[in-house]
Formats: structure tokens, sequence, C-alpha cells
């Protein structure tokens, strides 16, 4: 585990930044890590599905002499076959994931019914994820077989050697842009930061091209942002130059933008007509209240951050099998069209999509984590600073 006066910086840094905290309490929270590692976590761990499945963990050595490595590497003819006979040997695994409950449970589902193969699966925000990994693998309690979650905090993960590099055929069909060059996640759904407005109260032809032009009169007073997308302004500025960005958001702040705490909450207050427009919504929070029916529309506007989301085999893995026949599964294209049906950006080309057919720009999530301290003290003093 991470005594708080060792625990590497670029942690602190991703961990202040992405909970939008001071520093001190980066200090409080490793502090509370240390103190609850080695107390039982209750968290919300809850099965899906109707398959049961046994309670301990299956000792994978008794089950084949093939070691882990050799395990998530397997690429003989008979992969598929051999794969799922050891899956279903072992019977189970465990997922700690940030996906939404309401979309996790469609896809555990049809991967329980399909497979046979159980999943008791834990679910927190991201920096909730990045957290109990960290935690419980210092403490030597390997509990997860397979992790989701942002970019960003998977690429703390990896830097920490908690992941093993895996092998699947629906590699691919991956945005190769997307693999980071260590292959220890791969990307299984990206979300992308849009421009969402009130239909109700905003015309689509009125919107600008380019996020430039909300910058004039006409704008003011009408702009949300979200408290804690400092990534975005990183993004953004590497995007438009430290000139040009620079200018661009000294302007914005003098928009005096509503700052609200939580994407889904900024699109849901949008939806309502509590605020007009939104700069920093993630395109799949937006399209899930379209689909509801709610008074929200989304435009990719240039230019347009997309961030990978993804997926990776822990080191330790109890149950190494099931787990990679999880992640195969997830970057399936069957279940790359479920996650699109939901409102979320497919990662597998082969599921075309109304979701990404449009000009992005990537952040890479490893120059998020090494420039978050840069930009969220900018960002802060900009945007949270009274």
């Amino acid at each position: 585990m991470y005594p708080f006066a060792v625990i590497p910086k670029f942690v602190k840094r991703t961990l202040a930044l992405r909970r939008g905290i001071s520093k001190r309490w980066v200090l409080l929270v490793s502090s509370i890590v240390l103190c609850c590692a080695s107390l039982p976590e209750t968290g919300q761990a809850q099965s899906v599905g109707a398959t049961s499945a046994p309670n301990s963990a299956t000792n994978s050595a008794t089950l084949a002499p093939l070691g882990q490595e050799a395990i998530y590497m397997y690429k003989g003819a008979d992969r598929q076959k051999w794969l799922l006979e050891h899956a279903k040997t072992e019977g189970s695994l465990t997922l700690y994931t940030s996906l939404a409950p309401t979309e996790a449970a469609p896809l555990l589902k049809e991967f329980e019914k399909r497979y046979g193969v159980h999943v008791e699966v834990w679910r927190g925000l991201s920096d909730g994820v990045l957290q109990r990994v960290l935690n419980e693998t210092r403490a030597k309690r390997y509990a997860v077989d397979v992790v989701e979650t942002n970019g960003p905090e998977m690429e703390i993960l990896a830097r920490e050697k908690m992941f093993s590099e895996f092998f699947s055929p629906n590699q691919a069909d991956l945005p190769q842009n997307m693999i980071p060059k260590h292959r220890m996640w791969m990307p299984d759904r990206v979300n992308f930061f849009v421009v969402a407005y009130n239909t109700q109260k905003v015309k689509r032809e009125d919107l600008p091209n380019h996020l430039e032009g909300f910058l004039t009169p006409r704008w003011k007073d009408q702009l949300g942002i979200e408290a804690t997308d400092a990534e975005w302004m990183g993004g953004i500025m590497n995007a438009l130059g430290e000139t040009r960005g620079t200018a661009f958001f000294k302007k914005l702040s003098e928009m005096k933008p509503d700052v609200r705490k939580g994407h889904i909450l900024l699109a849901q207050m949008i939806s309502q007509g509590e605020v007009q427009v939104g700069l920093t919504i993630y395109n799949a929070n937006a399209q899930s209240f379209k689909l509801r029916g709610a008074s929200i529309d989304w435009v990719p506007i240039e230019p347009t951050l997309a961030r990978p989301q993804g997926i990776a085999l822990t080191k330790h893995a109890a149950h190494p099998y099931a787990a990679l026949l999880f992640a195969d599964f997830m970057l399936s294209p069957d279940a790359q069209k479920m996650l699109n049906d939901m409102g979320r950006p497919p990662a597998n080309t082969k599921v075309k999509s109304e979701l990404n057919n449009f000009n992005y720009v990537l952040t890479e999530p490893g120059l998020v984590v090494d420039e978050a301290e840069k930009w969220g003290q900018a960002w802060g003093k900009l945007f949270l600073t009274k």
C-alpha cells in the first residue's frame, strides 16, 4: 500500500485534479487509504444475472500448466474452445468498473448467458476504482481480475505495474492510435467532450462552428462547464497552441460560465433549461438524456476532444481465463454494438456509429497524467477561485 509520504506524485496529482480538491486533502485521502487497507471492504459489490457461481476463488494453477503470461498471450488455433473450457472451470470473475449500472447490467447479463461464467461486479467513480485497486494490491489482496475505467486512471495503474499485457483477436479492430505503447490496457469505449444545448432555448443553427465563437456577448450568462475538467483545458490548449489557447481561456473566464460538479448533473441541468449550453459535456451523457426524451441535444464543435476508456487484466488475477474471456467479449462487435445502442461511443471500428463519426482530437492519457498538476492549477485560478 502507499504510505502518504511515498505515494507517487502522479497519483496525488491526478486524484487532486479529478476530485477538484486541494493538496492537503490528497494527504488526508492517502492517510485514510493507509488506515483502511487492512479493513474488509463493503463497497458496492453485487451479483449481476442469475448464473450461480462459487464464492471462493479457483486456483488456476490446478487447471493447466500455463503461467498467466502464457494464458493472456495465447494465440493458438484452438484458442476460443480452450479459453471457454478453462473459463467455465473457473466459473467466475471479479470486475471493477466505472460504467453506469444501467449500462453494465445488460452487458454482464449477456456475457453470463452466453458463456455460463458469473461476474461479480464492484462499481464506483473512476477515482474510486483507482484507489480501490491501489489499496488492495499494495495490501496483497488480489480480489479483482478485470479493471474497466477512464484512460488516465488506467495509465496510473499500468505505471504501477498492476496490469499484464493480453492478446485478443478483437484488438485488430480497435483504433491503433488509442492503444498505449505498453499495451497493458485496451480501449473499449470513448468519451467525447462535446457541446450540449437545451433544444427549447437554443437553435442548432445558432451555435458557432468553433469553441472560440462562444466568446461573443451573445453567449454571456448562458454557458456552463464541469468543475473538474482541467483535462479539457489541457487538451484544448494543446490543440490551439499556447498563445491562442491562453487567450481563449482568459476570455472564457471573463464570461463567468456556470461551474457545476458532475457531468451527469450538468447534462441534466441543460435538459431542464437551467443551463442553456454546456461546453464540456460527455456526449454519452447527453445522448442518454436525449434517448429518454429530454430537451437536450449535442454537437461536436471543434476542437472536439476524445478520451479513450480502457479495459485491463490484473497481474495477479485469480481467474485469468475468465478475465481474458470477458475482455474478448467487451472488445467484440456484439458488446460494442450494445454500448452504442445505450448511447456509449464504441471503440471497435467494425461498429459504425453516429456517436463517433466526426473529427476529433485524441487526448493521450499518459500526457493527461503528466500534466495534471499544471492544468489543475491553471483551471482552478480561472474558474474555481471566486
